[in-house]
C-alpha cells in the first residue's frame, strides 16, 4: 500500500478547513441528499462526503456502509486531494499498485471501484472529497463524473453557506441587516434545493427524466381528475445485445447509443406521453389515453426508428407494452410490460410484444 503524500501547502489547507467549523459535526441533510444523488448518478452501493483532517479522513455524510472516520494514510481520498482539479477514478483497485493492499480493498468493504471529486475551498484548497465507490469494478464515463464534479461543487456551496449562517450569528449583525443576509440564505437554499430537485429526477447521460421521476409521472397517468382510472399504456424498451455493443465497440460507443435512443424517445414521444431512462440500456415509456392497440402501433414505428439510427452499425430494440387495468397498482402494470419484454426477447428480439 502506497500511503498518500501531503500538499505541499498542508498548513494552509488545515487552516482552511478550520475556518468551516465541519469536523464532527452533526449529520445534516443537506450533505446527506447529495451523496444519495451522486451515488444514484454513478450507480455505485456506497457514497460519502469526506474531509482530511491531520491523521484522519472524516465522513461528514456516508451512504451504503457505515463508518465515522478512518486514518489518512488508509484513504483513498487522501490521494485525491493531491489533484485537485482532477475527479480521482480507479476501476479496479485490485489492479492499482497504490490500493491493492490496503484494508478497505482487502477487507469490509471490499472496494473496488473509486471516484473520488475534490471539494475546493474558496481560496482554492482541497479539504476533501465527494466519493463514490463499490465493491464491484466499475466504469464512470465522462457525464457521470461531470455530474460527480458539479455535485461537489454543491457540497462546498452548502459549506460556504453554513460558514455564512454561522458568521452572520456570531457577529450579532444590526436586525435590518441581519433579516437581509437571512433572506439571501434562504433565496439561495430555495435555487439549490431547486437544482437538487432538478439532479435527482434527470438522467445525467441521456437528459431523459429516470426511474423516480417516471414512477410518479405513472402515478398521475393512470388516475383522471375525479379519482377514475384512465386508459394509460406503458412500454418497456430493451436495446437489444447491447453487451456486445460495449464490449466491441466500447463504452464511449454504448453512451453514443443511448443518448441516440435517449433523442429519439424525446422526439417520439414529446407531443403525447413522456419518455424516461428506466436502468442501464432499458428505457419505459408512457401513453396516457391510449388504448393498447394504439399503443402498439406507436412501438412498431419506434422500433423501426432506432433500426434507421445513423450509427454505424445496426441497432435493435425489443419492447413490451401493457395497458393499466383498474384495480392493479403501476408496479403490476410495469411487471406486465416486462413479462412482455421477456416474450420479445425471446421470440427473437427487434419486435413489440403485448401483455394480455
Amino acid at each position: 500500500m502506497i500511503k498518500p503524500d501531503k500538499p505541499t501547502d498542508e498548513s494552509q489547507r488545515l487552516e482552511a478547513l478550520r475556518r468551516y467549523h465541519i469536523l464532527d459535526s452533526e449529520r445534516e441533510k443537506s450533505f446527506d441528499d447529495l451523496v444519495v444523488i451522486a451515488k444514484a448518478v454513478c450507480g455505485t452501493s456506497m457514497a460519502a462526503v469526506t474531509l482530511i483532517d491531520v491523521e484522519r479522513q472524516w465522513f461528514k455524510s456516508i451512504n451504503g456502509t457505515s463508518a465515522v472516520e478512518l486514518p489518512r494514510d488508509d484513504s483513498m481520498c487522501g490521494h485525491a486531494i493531491l489533484k485537485p482539479q482532477e475527479v480521482m477514478v480507479v476501476e479496479d483497485a485490485q489492479h492499482d499498485v497504490r490500493f491493492h493492499d490496503n484494508p478497505l480493498v482487502t477487507g469490509d468493504p471490499h472496494v473496488r471501484f473509486y471516484a473520488g471529486a475534490p471539494l475546493i475551498s474558496s481560496d482554492g484548497q482541497p479539504l476533501g472529497t465527494l466519493c463514490v465507490f463499490d465493491p464491484e469494478p466499475q466504469y464512470l464515463d465522462a457525464s457521470q463524473a461531470e455530474a460527480l464534479a458539479a455535485l461537489s461543487r454543491q457540497v462546498m456551496l452548502v459549506m460556504e453557506l453554513r460558514r455564512f449562517a454561522r458568521d452572520i450569528q456570531s457577529h450579532m449583525m444590526q436586525r435590518d441587516d441581519y433579516e437581509r443576509l437571512l433572506s439571501e440564505y434562504h433565496d439561495v437554499l430555495l435555487a439549490q434545493n431547486a437544482d437538487l430537485t432538478e439532479q435527482s429526477r434527470t438522467d445525467a447521460l441521456t437528459g431523459l427524466p429516470n426511474r423516480r421521476a417516471m414512477a410518479a409521472a405513472l402515478q398521475d397517468a393512470v388516475t383522471s381528475a375525479d379519482g377514475q382510472p384512465r386508459q394509460t399504456c406503458v412500454a418497456l424498451v430493451d436495446i437489444d445485445h447491447f453487451k456486445h455493443i460495449n464490449d466491441f465497440q466500447g463504452h464511449a460507443t454504448g453512451d453514443r447509443v443511448l443518448a441516440e435512443l435517449g433523442a429519439l424517445l424525446r422526439s417520439h414521444f414529446s407531443g403525447r406521453g413522456k419518455a424516461a431512462r428506466y436502468g442501464g440500456e432499458e428505457f419505459v415509456a408512457l401513453m396516457p389515453d391510449v388504448d393498447l392497440r394504439t399503443a402498439e402501433l406507436q412501438c412498431e414505428f419506434l422500433r423501426m426508428a432506432v433500426a434507421d439510427l445513423p450509427l454505424g452499425f445496426p441497432v435493435t430494440v425489443s419492447i413490451g407494452v401493457a395497458q393499466y387495468q383498474a384495480g392493479e397498482t403501476t408496479d403490476q402494470t410495469l411487471a406486465r410490460a416486462d413479462a412482455a419484454l421477456y416474450r420479445a426477447k425471446g421470440n427473437g428480439r427487434n419486435r413489440v410484444e403485448l401483455a394480455p
